[in-house]
């Protein structure tokens, strides 16, 4: 799929947290548009993206000087209270173009200088190690969401074909632990799995957040519902994964390999 840049100029970086991001005072978007393309997300069901001719996941907003706009915005909150941010509600923060447009990365390196009380970098990109460097800068106020919502590779090519392996992501989360940066593995959505889910994570982190399309689209499921998801579980013969209860399966599984306090459901496993 092609995915097409447009360069804009943002006047603000920073949006207040608000709804499944309440407990955050702001989340932070590098970018608008997401080339991975996921059918199941969300945003494809918000004003980012309907009111967009082109189909989500073909183009994608740079914003040009965003790292300026954000550490005004950014001293400027700090006087108010803490500011804790989550990095990104609607886009990958290390999707494809992060490579060679580094957003993401100058906005890491405001927060390296004027570290904010905490932040939650969420993403599904290998490309996050390029910045453990300025991640360990952060310390304890930092922690990697790396979204690893199958260990089936079948699975994730069917649902996410423009996303990177699931391989790379765990090697990504091992080279994470192995430089000490704060890390979890988030299961999100629920995807089928199998058995030996659980212990293919549990030597790379200490920490498991668990979510599907009912508690975490924002909408009960209705968003996510309104793209046709079901009919992908159909053409591979697992509807009964596309289920409000489809996501015990996961959590017993998991809380019989990790200890159950590292394993949260939904939006207690994005808090800070």
């Amino acid at each position: 799929m092609t995915c097409s840049l447009e360069y804009k100029t943002p006047k603000s970086m920073l949006n207040k947290g608000t709804g499944f991001l309440s407990g955050y005072s702001h989340s932070l978007n590098p970018y608008s548009g997401c080339s991975f393309g996921c059918s199941y997300c969300y945003v494809r069901r918000m004003p980012v993206a309907t009111f967009r001719e082109k189909a989500w996941g073909t183009w994608v907003d740079v914003k040009h000087g965003a790292a300026d706009v954000f550490r005004k915005e950014l001293a400027r909150a700090q006087k108010r209270g803490p500011v804790t941010i989550f990095m990104s509600s609607s886009t990958d923060p290390y999707q494809p173009a992060e490579a060679t447009e580094r957003i993401t990365r100058s906005l890491l390196e405001a927060m390296a200088e004027l570290p904010p009380d905490f932040l939650l970098v969420q993403t599904r990109s290998p490309l996050v190690k390029r910045d453990i460097d300025l991640l360990l800068r952060l310390g304890d106020r930092v922690r990697v969401s790396m979204t690893v919502e199958t260990d089936r590779e079948d699975i994730r090519r069917h649902f996410t074909p423009g996303t990177p392996p699931i391989e790379a992501r765990l090697r990504t989360l091992k080279l994470l632990k192995e430089a000490g940066v704060p890390a979890q593995a988030t299961i999100a959505p629920v995807l089928p799995s199998t058995d030996a889910f659980p212990s293919k994570l549990r030597p790379l982190v200490d920490r498991i957040c668990i979510d599907d399309y009912f508690m975490g689209d924002g909408s009960g499921g209705k968003r996510t519902r309104s793209l046709g998801i079901e009919r992908l579980y159909g053409e591979i013969g697992h509807k009964e994964w596309y289920d409000p209860g489809a996501y015990r399966t996961v959590y017993e599984r998991f809380i019989g390999t990790f200890p159950k306090d590292q394993v949260f459901l939904s939006q207690k496993g994005f808090e800070p």
